[in-house]
Order: C-alpha cells, then structure tokens, then sequence
C-alpha cells in the first residue's frame, strides 16, 4: 500500500518523528537507526494502539523498515525511501509514503540485510551492531 505523498514536509533538524493521530508524541535528532531503537523503548513505558500511530523517518532503508515492521508500526513516511524498504513494507502490509526514493541506500547495514527479511532476525543483528544487546 503506497501513497506517494509529497506533501509531507520533513524538518530538517529531526530524524524521526512519531504522531499519535495528530498529536506528536516522539522526535529525535539521532543518527543511523538509534532513533528506532530509543522509540521502541519509549514504546515499552507507554500503551499505545499501533494501528493510531504514524512514524516519520528521515531515511528508510531495509533495516529501518524491517525494525518498524517489528514494533508493529502500520503507517509509514520515508523522506528518502529505498526500493529495499519498500518491498518489505509491502510485503507486510504496510501503508507507506516517500518524498523521493532511491534503488538503496548506500551503507553497510543495507548491504549486511540485503538478503534477510525476517524483522526478528533483523533485530538480533542491528542490536549487535548498535551494541545494545
């Protein structure tokens, strides 16, 4: 599920922007996908109904997609979206938006993920990489 939306403007100070309905509940100014990983703890202090949540990333390649598939996130905006990314949104039945998208994106982590598609075995392999498990 696609919608190509160019009208969602992106700040360029922030990395990550999480909404509840409208409302903003999460932001970070982080770096490579630690911005993914300190939401999914805030996830952990507070309930939310995924299904209200809408996540906007800065950059959204396979790993990122892959984390967001995991913390059960169902709409998605990609400033930049890699092709990657986007056939594992849909895949999953993921409703995504970009403003510009790319064949991938050139680092390692979407070279080290290019053939793995299981979010939980994705996660195990960023943590490592992240040093946080």
């Amino acid at each position: 599920m696609e919608d190509h939306s160019l009208d969602q403007s992106f700040p360029e100070e922030v990395s990550l922007l999480v909404f509840l309905e409208e409302q903003l509940i999460f932001s970070s100014d982080g770096k490579w996908l630690y911005p993914l990983f300190d939401f999914e703890d805030f996830l952990k202090t507070h309930a939310f109904d995924l299904n209200d949540i809408f996540l906007k990333d800065k950059v959204i390649g396979k790993a990122s997609a892959l984390l967001i598939i995991r913390m059960g996130i169902k709409k998605v905006h990609g400033d930049i979206m890699s092709e990657l990314a986007m056939q594992v949104l849909v895949q999953n039945d993921i409703h995504y938006s970009y403003t510009t998208c790319v064949p991938r994106i050139s680092c390692k982590t979407e070279e080290l993920l290019h053939e793995v598609n299981d979010p939980e075995i994705a996660y195990q392999i960023l943590c490592k990489r992240a040093k946080r498990c």
